[in-house]
């Protein structure tokens, strides 16, 4: 597995990822930077695309969604709950092709995506776990968690989500890969962030 770190367009540069299997094949998360950005990235790697996982439906997180689905065919996977279409979530149902496995597993060639549900920031939101990396989208930020006051948004069901993602059995070297600013580990988020440790709600 080969992790590509792609910021995206300005002023939010929302953390995005392509990630590249042992087949070839492209995975990109929360494909937020100019399509043409992927592409490129995908012919430099001899990478097709075939999934985009989408961590949450805000528009900041989703913006090359349907160029790249138009321009490879790959698969959308999202919680169905944030196919709403309007400015915040503008995904339409019609654009997303999978929710997540009911076994709470994406297996695609030698890599297990672990999907955990973790509403608070949006109905939909999920964080993402393949080997010792998390995908945290808006969930957990490094030394915060994502906005609860936006539409959808619930304080209560981020600081049930926060704790349930410190009580998993995940290592403390877990990489935390958030959607906004830097990364983490999972341990320094356990020690240091007070939103994880339910001392702000």
């Amino acid at each position: 597995m080969k992790i590509q770190h792609i910021p995206g367009v300005p002023p939010l540069y929302t953390n995005t990822f392509l990630v590249v299997t042992e087949a070839g094949h492209g995975i990109i998360v929360d494909p937020a930077a100019a399509p043409r950005t992927y592409l490129e990235a995908l012919q430099q790697t001899g990478a097709n695309l075939t999934h985009l996982l989408l961590t949450h439906g805000h528009y900041d997180h989703v913006g090359a969604v349907a160029d790249l689905k138009k321009a490879t065919g790959c698969k959308v996977y999202m919680d169905p709950a944030d196919a709403l279409g309007t400015r915040m979530t503008p995904l339409t149902p019609d654009l997303v092709d999978e929710s997540w496995p009911a076994n709470g597993e994406l297996t695609i060639d030698e890599l297990t995506f672990k999907i955990y549900h973790t509403p608070g920031h949006t109905p939909g939101s999920v964080c993402l776990v393949c080997g010792e990396y998390m995908f945290s989208g808006d969930t957990l930020f490094a030394g915060s968690c994502g906005r609860v006051d936006l539409p959808g948004g619930n304080a209560r069901q981020m600081q049930k989500s926060l704790t349930a993602l410190a009580a998993l059995p995940l290592a403390d070297e877990t990489q935390v890969l958030p959607g906004h600013e830097s990364f983490s580990t999972l341990g320094q988020e356990r020690r240091t962030n007070p939103y994880m440790n339910g001392l702000w709600f």
